[in-house]
């Protein structure tokens, strides 16, 4: 029997929906119609983008070649195709399905797209082809608050098998339905999802019951076609908790499950798959009727597994020899599921970052920071928190400090967004054992100066430079760093960034000459590009060199002017620094 707390009410979630999009003018003042303002709700409220981000994702319109909105997401290396129909149908068929296919064909195709596309689109296109040179995944999704009807889910699983065909790009399709909408919204919110509970009645002689570091455990082969039975699979609310969700059956991984489960060998899968882990807030065992029962069940790793499993539901029904290993544990302290989560994960794919966390130099680093600022704190490892007595103004995440070495010392922000690549191909070029802890402190705090003068609001960026903070950010720190040297007569090299402190004691005036700059070299871009009748992407147009040279003749022409400006002696002199404050720029070619 399962049962779900607090179950999804769609018309409660049309009606919250329309509610927001009514009392908010944002939504009329820069959508044309329901569909647009629908999809801009939930790139606002799920996907967290920006107000001025979700402005330019959206493509809807003309000539959008079925296409709503386009997210490149540089942090986890994705482009979101999504496809928003029937805003308050209570049923939808396989129409909008077939336009989600058309849409994936078309990706295969980007100049034949591009050149029929509408003028939004063509722009986005420009930074998919990046994307996709750079191997990002390809996330198809169907948003609707409607309810598939049994074609149209049919069509959804073809299709989805259809597009897993594929190897490049890697790509996969999802349904964001009422109910995944909702879960992923109150997700986003933070908001204490519905307990799932779920009772399951195991086979004697298959299950252990033992207690480990005081914590009731539950080790248990179970049936496959009981995982079935699972609440939470579909909205992916079992799977909260876990550290990522589905990854589709275009996963390499997935791909390998897939094919066993199908084989002549399920059988064996019991005996090839390491097993999941589920935590719950409750657990209980009756030995006499081997019934187990859960209260706020939650998988926190074999995401990719149970939902590999569900889409070969028709085959596993049939079987009744296929087992997989489960390790049930009463975890009712959240910072220890927490923590669960992440080290029961340690198998998913490793990230470069991750192999480095080890590494002599940034463990040297860390010592030395920490020693130099005795309430600092240089985060090594992805998942690790700062220390409650540790000052949150001294706290450096090493991922950070790679991009901003990257844009400061090698004077590539263009390069910076990919943090793979700085922990790869640019690690030894970016990590010194000797590198000084204050250049450390100095680059953090440039970094937060820009990071509150961001979230403000108040630098009078450009929008489409607005709209690609993993970019821009970098970008300001480098116009930051270049207006100490060519204020300097030091143009060809970089200054120590701890030699820029005492302009710390009011750094607005720096940022926002460096973001005016910015602004001016953006404008001589695009007239660029239109002169010669060339698509513009602020996004391409930042990883380019050429954004780099335009900033610095800006800066040069307002270097040349700032005597006739108000504050602009001061500011000058602010800027300029000790000849033997300079180095040479780290090598990044």
């Amino acid at each position: 029997m399962v049962v779900a707390e607090g179950e999804i009410n769609t018309m409660d979630m049309v009606t919250r929906i329309k509610r927001d999009i009514s009392q908010d003018s944002y939504y009329a003042q820069n959508f044309s119609n329901d569909g647009e303002r629908f999809v801009a709700w939930y790139l606002r409220n799920v996907l967290l983008r920006t107000p001025v981000q979700t402005r330019d994702d959206i493509t809807d319109g003309k000539d959008d070649k079925e296409i709503d909105a386009i997210v490149v997401d540089d942090e986890k290396c994705q482009v979101i195709v999504i496809q928003g129909k029937f805003f308050t149908a209570s049923k939808v068929d396989g129409g909008p399905l077939h336009e989600v296919l058309a849409a994936w064909l078309h990706i295969q195709n980007l100049p034949a797209l591009q050149e029929s596309a509408n003028q939004k689109l063509k722009v986005k296109l420009e930074a998919v082809s990046e994307a996709l040179h750079d191997d990002y995944e390809v996330v198809f999704e169907l948003l609707t608050t409607g309810e598939l009807t049994d074609s149209a889910t049919a069509d959804l699983r073809s299709f989805g098998e259809t597009i897993g065909e594929y190897e490049h790009p890697v790509a996969s399709l999802s349904l964001v339905d009422a109910q995944t909408l909702r879960a992923r919204w109150e997700e986003a919110l933070s908001v204490a999802l519905p307990r799932l509970k779920h009772s399951l009645t195991l086979e004697p002689g298959k299950y252990l019951s033992l207690e480990v570091a005081n914590f009731k455990t539950v080790l248990a082969a179970v049936k496959l076609s009981d995982v079935l039975r699972l609440p939470g699979v579909k909205d992916q609310t079992l799977f909260r908790k876990n550290v990522r969700q589905s990854l589709g059956l275009t996963n390499k991984i997935n791909k390998g499950l897939k094919q066993t489960l199908l084989g002549d060998n399920a059988n064996f899968f019991f005996l090839y798959h390491n097993g999941i882990t589920a935590i719950c807030d409750k657990l209980s065992l009756d030995q006499a009727s081997s019934s187990l029962s859960m209260e706020g069940l939650s998988i926190v790793n074999g995401c990719q597994s149970i939902n590999t499993i569900f889409a070969c539901s028709e085959k596993i029904k049939k079987s009744d020899n296929s087992y997989l290993l489960f390790r049930f544990y009463e975890i009712p302290q959240a910072d220890i599921a927490d923590r669960i989560s992440i080290f029961t994960n340690s198998q998913s794919a490793v990230k470069p970052r991750d192999l480095r966390s080890n590494d002599k130099r940034i463990s040297a680093l860390k010592t030395a920071y920490e020693n130099a600022f005795r309430d600092g704190f240089l985060i090594t490892k992805r998942g690790q928190e700062r220390p409650a007595d540790r000052d949150d103004m001294k706290t450096m995440d090493v991922g950070l400090l790679a991009k901003c070495l990257m844009s400061w010392h090698c004077q590539r922000p263009t390069i910076a967004y990919n943090e793979n690549k700085l922990f790869d191909k640019y690690f030894d070029q970016l990590f010194r054992s000797d590198y000084s802890p204050q250049d450390i402190h100095a680059l953090n705090q440039w970094m937060q100066c820009i990071e509150r003068r961001w979230q403000d609001g108040s630098m009078g960026l450009n929008d489409a430079l607005m709209a690609a903070p993993s970019y821009s950010k970098f970008h300001l720190l480098f116009g930051v760093q270049i207006a100490f040297s060519i204020a300097s007569g030091q143009a060809d090299k970089v200054p120590s960034p701890s030699a820029t402190m005492k302009a710390l004691t009011d750094p607005d005036p720096i940022i926002l000459l460096a973001a005016n700059c910015y602004n001016s070299a953006l404008d001589s871009a695009v007239a660029e590009y239109q002169e010669k009748k060339k698509v513009f992407s602020p996004q391409n147009w930042l990883k380019a060199k050429d954004s780099l040279n335009k900033v610095q003749a800006s800066l040069r022409m307002y270097m040349g002017m700032m005597p006739s400006m108000p504050g602009g002696v001061d500011l000058k002199k602010r800027l300029v620094l000790e000849p033997s404050q300079f180095s040479l720029r780290w090598s990044a070619e």
